[in-house]
């Protein structure tokens, strides 16, 4: 195991209502806040009404800016900087999903910071001071509203980064499952796959000696799995959304990957499908997870063996443990068309054409500067490639 130096300071607001308690809880945080959100599903759901109507009681001042959409865009974040310096806001509230929150991030990051917030996404330095955020998750899947990551798209250079930074970490984020009750099939199916990978990051590492989280991530993969199955047939059910939309929170706060290497091979590979062809980024992370699997597997085999037999349910003999690997890979496709995800690249409308240019991208060489992708496989632009080609 190796050593680690882990805060996590999010307060989480967990249950059935919670969200009306927005107003008296951030109070004492700020004078005045920035109310950040995507589209109009919270105008119609009643959401906004519940928590401006919170806000309002508690008299805490709003602003606010709409217009958040998947792969959250530069430009929006810009015009979020602007906006709360000149409304003098001192916290800004997130009310939505990962892309949402992840915006909110980027404003936060960008307050303070004298230069183009894009900066710090390009070259991932720290930032000592941002906005405090807070949030009400209305999607389960990105672990944004507890995670000390951001990922942005800058449409103009068509490239998309993540940015992690200790300060980024939300105040406090509200969660109550009862909101997830409306969200359609595919973004269900997409925030599962997006925490399911989160976990697989973490998992998939050449430390030794890391029972503790190997047995975390592997309860936390069973559970979200279980559940998620559970929500499909059934989206109004409230306990298996507790235990899947706490699952997503648990994945990405870091917890599951102390003292261990880790990997983020395959999300750096499919936030060039995300940059270029703004396809969802847990469909795409469905597609490339398992043909990555089938790519490296051999490089660590014993661990892809666990998997299978502790997470997928895989039994045989162990003097075959390539057929074992295989069957939980299998059974990991299986899962994914189950739950209503795509299979292959071109079910996401992706070609041979781009294929080239995604994988230097991914690993910097088309900018001249190749760092190979991954911990437990390290991938150079040929190798992002044969998985591209792999998952077509």
């Amino acid at each position: 195991m190796l050593n680690f130096d882990y805060c996590s300071p999010t307060r989480l607001i967990f249950g059935k209502g919670v969200q009306k308690e927005v107003g008296p809880v951030l109070k004492p945080h700020t004078q005045k806040l920035l109310l950040h959100y995507g589209g109009q599903n919270i105008r119609k759901s009643g959401l906004y009404d519940e928590i401006t109507a919170s806000l309002r009681a508690a008299g805490v001042p709003f602003a606010e800016l709409g217009g958040v959409v998947p792969n959250p865009r530069l430009s929006l974040v810009h015009e979020g900087i602007d906006l709360c310096r000149q409304e003098g806001v001192d916290l800004i509230l997130a009310v939505g999903g990962g892309s949402v929150i992840d915006s909110s991030k980027a404003i936060a990051a960008g307050y303070y910071y004298n230069g183009d917030v894009w900066d710090l996404y390009e070259s991932g330095r720290p930032v000592d001071k941002a906005l405090p955020v807070a949030t009400v998750l209305t999607i389960p899947a990105a672990g944004s509203e507890a995670s000390n990551s951001s990922v942005i798209t800058n449409e103009e250079k068509q490239l998309k980064y993540g940015y992690g930074c200790q300060s980024l970490r939300p105040l406090v984020s509200f969660v109550n499952p009862e909101l997830f009750f409306t969200l359609p099939a595919h973004q269900i199916a997409n925030g599962v796959a997006d925490m399911m990978s989160h976990i697989f990051e973490r998992y998939f590492s050449h430390t030794p000696h890391v029972d503790l989280t190997d047995s975390l991530c592997e309860g936390t993969l069973r559970t979200i799995m279980r559940n998620a199955l559970l929500v499909r047939e059934n989206p109004r059910n409230y306990e298996a959304w507790c235990e899947v939309g706490f699952g997503g929170t648990v994945a990405h706060i870091d917890l599951l990957g102390l003292g261990r290497a880790q990997d983020w091979a395959c999300h750096g590979m499919e936030h060039e499908l995300s940059a270029l062809y703004d396809v969802a980024h847990g469909a795409g992370l469905a597609v490339l997870t398992p043909n990555w699997m089938q790519y490296v597997y051999r490089e660590n085999t014993p661990l892809f063996v666990q998997f299978a037999v502790n997470i997928m349910g895989v039994s045989g003999s162990y003097r075959d443990p390539d057929a074992i690997v295989a069957e939980g890979i299998a059974r990991l496709r299986a899962f994914f068309k189950a739950m209503g995800l795509p299979g292959t690249l071109t079910e996401l409308g992706i070609g041979e054409e781009n294929l080239e240019l995604m994988a230097k991208k991914a690993t910097g060489a088309a900018f001249g500067q190749e760092d190979p992708l991954g911990g437990l496989k390290k991938l150079a632009w040929q190798d992002v490639l044969n998985i591209y080609r792999l998952a077509l």
